[in-house]
Order: C-alpha cells, then structure tokens, then sequence
C-alpha cells in the first residue's frame, strides 16, 4: 500500500493499483481528505461511485476486488454457488455477463454501483447450522491468495443445489452438478451433517445418483437419515419437486 504523502497526494493517488474501488479511509491514509476527495471528483482525478467510494476516472472495476471490497460493509460475504463453482472451473455455458452470485450471513442490498457493473445476485438465508464455522468451506481462490473468499466446489454444490426454485434452474443445476466428478468426502460430509434443508440434502443424493457420480454412495451415507425417505414440494416459482427415496 502507498505511504500517505500529504506534500503531493496526487502522487500517492497514482501509486494505487487500478481496478480497485477506493473509500474514504484509504484516501486519508494518503492525506486525501473528503473535501480534498470531492475537489479531485472536480477536478477529474477522480470519480465517485456512490457515498464514501471513489476510484480512477475510466477505470474499469475488478469483480474480485470489488467483492472484497464490499466485506468491509457485508461480514460474511463471498462468492458462492454457480459462480464460486465456475471460478473454480466447474462451469456450464456460463455468458460474458453471467450474474455473480453472492452470499452474506444478513439480508442486505448490494450498492448501485456495484450492480451497475456486475450483474448480481445476493442470498443471505441461512444453510447451515450455527455449530458449523461460519468460515468453514471459505477459501481464497489459490491464484489470488488475497481475493475474497470463494466457497470450495462442495460448499458451493449445496449453495447451488439450495436455489433451485428460487433463482436457479434445476436443469442447469444438473447439468453443472455432472462436472462435479470429485469431492473430500470429508468436506461434504461436515456439510451435509450440519444443513438441516432437507429439500439441498436430498437433491444432492438423488442429482448425484442420477448422475452416477463415483461419491453418491458415500455421501447417502455421511447424510444420515436426512438422506432417507421420500420428500415433495412447491418450490418458490411455483413448480412442484419430487424426490424418490
């Protein structure tokens, strides 16, 4: 990070890295004060992406500096679901604009600024109990150490799983699930164990037996009773789910 250089803070300004929002407590650090940010937004030398965040005029945002960026606002939040798994290089037909998923442990909205530049989607409904770490299955990914925490494919597998109906397709949702050939038993079994969505656990089973992935068996039996039975329902866009035992 740039030393603050209150003689020429301009100077200092040019030593950021682009591509990568700017708020207000990293501006005083370089004796940017906020009449002194507003007078540079003036000026030009600057450009206000909405209340307390600035960055470079015509600068093109990062996604992933973005995201990290927005946890100073949004504890909890990262990358999850479709978009986590294409990340990490399980993707089907994902478009130039695909929508990023994102999830946060509290309903809030993302900022103007940011869905004005990347197509978006924020889930905060809770899929796992308390007793699991909040940070458990959360990793940068491992080209970018200091990005934003990205869920781990099986994290990521039951965030999917977990929209279906609401902001996910099931159809897509299987066709993505196919690549997901390998999994740590061990991950995905503490996952299952602590999800009490009974409709993410099961769909896992079945999609995963269906598909006749080389973990199927193992994963019915990390489920427990949970993975057993007979389960039906509505789903929020209105198409009925049925999944045989």
């Amino acid at each position: 990070m740039a030393k603050a250089n209150p003689q020429n803070p301009i100077k200092a300004l040019a030593s950021l890295p682009r591509g990568v929002p700017l708020d207000i407590e990293t501006l005083g650090r370089l004796g940017v004060s906020s009449s002194l940010a507003s007078y540079y937004v003036r000026s030009q030398w600057l450009s206000r992406l909405g209340r307390g965040v600035f960055a470079f005029p015509g600068d093109l945002l990062d996604p992933a500096a973005s995201v990290k960026f927005l946890v100073r606002q949004m504890p909890g939040l990262h990358v999850g679901g479709k978009t986590a798994l294409a990340w990490r290089g399980v993707r089907h037909n994902v478009g130039p604009r695909e929508t990023l998923v994102l999830w946060g442990d509290k309903y809030a909205a993302l900022p103007s600024w940011f869905t004005e530049r990347f197509p978006a989607r924020y889930v905060s409904r809770r899929l796992f109990s308390p007793a699991l770490p909040k940070d458990f299955g959360l990793q940068p990914l491992p080209e970018t150490p200091d990005g934003p925490a990205v869920s781990v494919p099986e994290r990521a597998l039951l965030e999917l799983l977990d929209e279906v109906g609401v902001g996910q397709g099931l159809e897509e949702a299987r066709n993505i699930m196919e690549g997901v050939r390998s999994v740590r038993l061990e991950v995905l079994g503490t996952l299952l164990e602590h999800c009490p969505r009974v409709k993410t656990v099961r769909l896992c089973l079945n999609l995963a037996d269906e598909l006749n992935l080389n973990w199927a068996g193992d994963a019915r039996r990390k489920a427990g009773p949970r993975g057993r039975g007979r389960w039906f329902g509505k789903l929020p866009d209105g198409t009925t789910l049925i999944l045989k035992p």
